[in-house]
């Protein structure tokens, strides 16, 4: 960093001068220099612009390790992201420029993953490596990577470019689980942690639970590692995440109480084995509702957990009749102040115990009347299902609700 040395005595004057003509650089504090001096930090583009007082002894020097001021150590990562790159780029900057520089990242240990449409603009190709090292430096990390569009393959796979490092396999800790996945083969989805805080809340002691789009564990874990349950069969046809899911047991010490099944789950063989069902697929998991009645047990039944996107209407019909109250979310999901956030179509708040919409509810019913004649169907006997509770997870697109129904289901007595 490029500083003027002065006498202590003239350090003050020359500190307003330098303010006054904004050239001191205030990202840094004054420093002391050999020969009882002070060195006032100034902006390596305006030094031709520099008239010094004559009044006043200096000389040009250069810092190279200069003390943050406290305004920088206050400064958000993406405050000090926009400084670093402004100063590579030698002072050009514009519009288009800071429209390309990202305001929010994920962050896996010690890789960001940047979103897609970040630093696209011509100037940036041009710094090459060094961009990724300030970007890296800026925000961190050891590691940048970049997504790109989801493939459609059946799988969602990512399509993501690692920037600065040699591999993508990193560790992210969520709800005191440890996951394990290479970012450039596997989507982790922060969006869904209000469902995977639930999941943990459920008292599933001594259960079996079948989880029939297991990915890299985002539901298997919580099931095991905080519900309790017994023991899961996990089912995953992305081998991508099997490998995830494999290491990712292992990380948390539960593989002995796991067994993944590899493939298509609409083939699984499984049959009569579980308490508890997690279908977490959307846009549908309609696909998956035999099997889920298949490995059901018969004599006892279970609960399934049924995730759904479905569609509202932007300006809901008043309900007519009472229905079901909005059971919104565990405790878990409170914000700080301790109220309650749910997700609403414009991304407002709506308040605890709101009536659930009707689209909601009707949905709800469809599905369960839906699987009681597919149990009725497959056991030869009839069966009850029961609304337990329909959780509004996030707002997945415009007027497009991630929804999750707790269906109990149980033969019917004779």
């Amino acid at each position: 960093v490029p500083a003027l040395a002065t006498e202590r005595r003239f350090a003050q004057h020359l500190r307003e001068c330098l303010e006054e003509e904004e050239l001191l650089d205030g990202r840094y504090k004054l420093q002391k220099v050999p020969g009882g001096r002070v060195a006032l930090p100034v902006l390596e583009e305006k030094l031709s612009q520099m008239c010094l007082p004559p009044a006043v002894p200096c000389e040009l020097v250069r810092i190279q390790d200069p003390v943050p001021s406290r305004a920088t150590r206050r400064r958000t990562p993406a405050q000090k992201l926009r400084d670093e790159l402004q100063q590579l780029l030698g002072g050009t900057w514009s519009e288009e420029l800071d429209q390309d520089v990202p305001h929010a990242w994920q962050r896996h240990g010690d890789l960001v993953l940047l979103s897609e449409n970040s630093f696209k603009a011509a100037p940036w190709e041009r710094l090459g490596l060094a961009l990724w090292e300030t970007v890296a430096s800026a925000l961190g990390a050891q590691r940048v990577a970049r997504k790109g569009r989801v493939m459609p393959d059946g799988m969602r796979t990512p399509s993501v470019t690692l920037l600065l490092g040699q591999d993508g396999w990193v560790e992210h800790v969520d709800n005191g689980i440890r996951y394990t996945f290479d970012v450039t083969k596997c989507m982790f989805s922060p969006g869904n942690i209000t469902e995977k805080l639930r999941v943990a809340s459920l008292s599933c002691s001594g259960e079996v639970l079948v989880d029939l789009y297991a990915g890299i564990g985002y539901f298997t874990l919580p099931f095991l590692v905080h519900a309790g349950a017994a023991f899961v069969h996990a089912c995953e046809w992305n081998s991508h995440a099997v490998e995830a899911l494999r290491r990712t047991l292992v990380l948390n010490g539960v593989q002995d109480r796991c067994h993944i099944h590899a493939g298509d789950s609409r083939q699984l063989q499984l049959r009569d084995v579980a308490d508890r069902v997690n279908l977490g697929l959307i846009p549908s998991s309609e696909e998956g509702w035999p099997v889920a009645c298949r490995v059901l047990k018969k004599d006892t039944g279970g609960v399934l957990h049924i995730h759904h996107n479905v569609e509202t209407p932007p300006t809901p019909a008043p309900l007519q009749t009472p229905v079901l109250l909005a059971e919104w979310g565990s405790p878990e999901a409170a914000g700080s102040g301790g109220e309650m956030q749910h997700p609403t179509e414009d991304g407002g708040k709506e308040t605890p115990g709101a009536r659930l919409r009707p689209e909601w509810q009707r949905w709800a019913e469809a599905t369960a009347t839906r699987i009681r004649g597919l149990l009725a169907e497959l056991h030869e006997r009839p069966w009850r299902t029961s609304i337990l509770h329909i959780e509004a997870v996030k707002s997945y697109a415009p007027h497009v609700h991630h929804l999750v129904l707790d269906l109990e289901c149980r033969p019917a007595l004779p």
